[in-house]
Formats: structure tokens, sequence, C-alpha cells
């Protein structure tokens, strides 16, 4: 079979096998379409299947064939970047900023020092820290990484339990998005690199200035030409970032915060989220899902993910209840609202691939991230739904 042939084959198995674990094993009720895609990533990467069956791997995950798949995962992956940089409301959040700024700021600090905690205890091992990282960036990023909320995935869940519309949902995503430009903000920090540094100061310069010009830009065309316009900027974007050593990532994410959301059609937003997720996506999982390593042995990743991953629920959990008490919330919703916003999947993936990219962490660790990430979202629907029900009803007068 020549490569051609082979690349269709690998996105038979991409778009095929999540697909009917999820539909025939009816998962959506703890893991929806985009967490079993997730997992099936990981189990026909080299860390599982491929161990299992390595003929199956090296037919059809050929050099030629990852190289493509990669390709479209970047596209796919800065698409959705960008997106996510898009739908941040932080005009709700100015506009309630007291509430949004002491809940946001409790459930990302408290995880914060949680997460940085359990990374410094994986210090004194080897395997774990990255060849090009020093102490403190491994130790702020993997803290980071337990404090990250997947706004994407959030409105997804939301979605489902019926609650996006509401006034509760739209606390919670303002609360998500303070969280995200924070996220990025200390990503940026972290992937300092001070033989670049004046590239880098360049290149936010240059962002600055020619964002301002390209706002102006895109409030003048006709909205038949914003997408292509929005199109050509994220490119432009993402390379000057990962030219000055930042991140192609951080540049797309960069690249959609400017931009306005009431420049285009709620509808056309909510498909255009929606396309990628199914067209494109399934390929990042699954090119994330070859980045696995179980290289210094399987128990001690799945020993590793479970400490990050009671340092994130436990920090995030608690962050929200202090919250909740300095706010003056009825009984029960800061737990609530602590576990919808501990959902990570989609931004936690690719805020450690970032981290594998730059060399802040091993294989070894960007597995355990992933396997913290995929377990706390599956966690969240099963742990939210009971609690809203009984939210709902104390809500509710009653005679």
């Amino acid at each position: 079979m020549n490569t051609t042939e082979i690349f269709l084959v690998a996105m038979l198995i991409i778009l095929s096998v999540p697909y009917l674990v999820w539909r025939l094993g009816r998962t959506e009720y703890f893991a929806p379409l985009v967490v079993v895609q997730i997992v099936a990533g990981v189990l026909l990467g080299p860390g599982v299947l491929g161990a299992a069956f390595p003929a199956y791997y090296e037919f059809v995950f050929t050099p030629a064939v990852v190289q493509s798949l990669n390709g479209v995962a970047w596209w796919a992956v800065s698409l959705f970047i960008m997106l996510a940089g898009i739908e941040l409301n932080l005009k709700d959040a100015w506009q309630a900023r007291r509430e949004s700024g002491v809940t946001a700021g409790f459930a990302l600090l408290t995880p914060l020092v949680f997460g940085c905690v359990a990374a410094a205890c994986l210090l004194p091992f080897e395997g774990w820290i990255g060849a090009k990282a020093q102490d403190w960036q491994f130790v702020l990023g993997v803290g980071m990484g337990c404090a990250v909320t997947a706004l994407p995935i959030l409105v997804l869940l939301m979605e489902k339990m019926g609650i996006l519309g509401t006034p509760l949902g739209q606390r919670i995503l303002r609360y998500a998005s303070l969280d995200d430009i924070a996220i990025w903000s200390v990503l940026a920090i972290v992937l300092l690199d001070w033989q670049r540094v004046g590239r880098q100061a360049a290149f936010l310069l240059a962002f600055v200035v020619l964002g301002l010009l390209f706002r102006r830009l895109m409030q003048r065309v006709p909205s038949s030409d914003r997408w292509y316009l929005a199109l050509i900027w994220l490119v432009a974007c993402a390379l000057g970032a990962d030219w000055c050593g930042l991140h192609y990532m951080v540049g797309a994410f960069l690249a959609g915060v400017i931009i306005d959301a009431d420049w285009f059609e709620r509808e056309q937003l909510d498909a255009m989220r929606r396309i990628v997720l199914l067209v494109m996506m399934p390929v990042f999982f699954l090119s994330t899902g070859l980045r696995t390593s179980w290289g210094v042995g399987g128990a001690a990743v799945f020993l590793v993910a479970g400490w990050l991953l009671l340092a994130s629920v436990s920090g995030k959990l608690l962050g929200v209840q202090f919250a909740g008490r300095v706010l003056g919330w009825p009984k029960g919703e800061a737990s609530m609202v602590g576990w919808l916003l501990q959902t990570k999947a989609l931004i936690e993936i690719i805020f450690a691939n970032i981290l594998l990219d730059k060399g802040v962490i091993t294989s070894a660790t960007f597995t355990a991230l992933l396997l913290m990430a995929v377990t706390s979202t599956m966690l969240t629907v099963p742990v939210v739904n009971p609690k809203l029900q009984r939210w709902r009803a104390n809500a509710t007068p009653t005679g």
C-alpha cells in the first residue's frame, strides 16, 4: 500500500473506533465523544496497542503518515484555540468583577499551589523533569497544569446538563474565562527564552500594534470576509509566536482573544466549533496519543497521575469553597461549581503538549498529565448531576 492509502487507513481508525465505542458503549453520561476520542488516541498509540501489536503500529503509523497527521493536528488545534479565545467573554466578567475576580482567583491559585507542591515532590526522581527545564519552570508548569479549566469542554458539559444559558452557567463561564487568561499568561512566563527575549518583545509589540489595526479592519469589512481574515490573522500570530520561541499555540490563543465574538453570528461560531471538533480534532487526539510514554514504568506513571489528580481536584474544590464563603453562596453551590471548574480534557492536553514540545516535561510526565485530565473530566458529570438536582430542588420555591 502507498502512503496515501495507509494515511486513509489511519483516518478510518481515528474516526471509526472512538465513535463505535461511544455509541455502542453508551458512554455519554460519564464520557462524551470528545473524551472517548482522547482515550482512544492513547490506546491506539505506541504505549498500549502499539506495544501489544507492534506490527500493526509499524504498518499504519509510518514516519510519512505520522508527519501528515501531525500537519493536520497542528492546524486543527490552532483553529480550536483561536475559537476558544474568541469565545472568552471578558466584558461580562468585568461587569461582575468582584464576584468573578474572587472566585476565579481562588479557583486558580489554590490548585496552582497544590500542583506546585506536587510537582516539587517529583524533582528528586529521574524521568519527570524535561531536559531543557529549570526546576522553577517544571514546578510552575505542572502546577498550572493542575489549575487548568477546559472552557470548551465546560461549555459542552453544561449544555448537556441544561445549565449553559442559565445565570449559574453564565457565572461559571465568567470564572473560567478569567482563569484562561491567567493560565496562558503564566504559560508565556514559563516559556520565556532569555536567549530570544528580544524576539519575544518584538513579537508582543508587533502584536499590539497590528492587533489594533486588525480590529479596525474587521469592523469595516463585510461580515462575509471576516472568517477569511481571521484565518490569515491566526496564521500570522501563530507563526510570529513560534518564531520568537513562545509557541504557535500561544499565538493562536492571542489571535482569538482580540477578536470579538459579536463580529460573527452565534450560530456560525457554534457551528465552526462543532465542525473543528468533528472533522479535525480527532487527528490531534491521535497525535497526542502517539506521544504518550510509559518509559519510567507504567505503575509509576499511574501513581504520579493519581498524585496530580489529587492535587488538582482537591485544590480546585477547596479554592471554590473559600470563594463561596467570602461571597456568601447558598449551601452546596460551591461544591457544584468547583467540580465543574475542575474539568480539564482539551485545554490540559494542549497545555501539556506545549510543555513537552519545549522540553519542560518528559513524555512520562506528559502521560501522567494526560491521564489526570481524562480522569478529572470523566468524574465531572456523574458527580455534578446529583448535586445539580439537589441545588435545583432547594432553589425551587415550595407551596
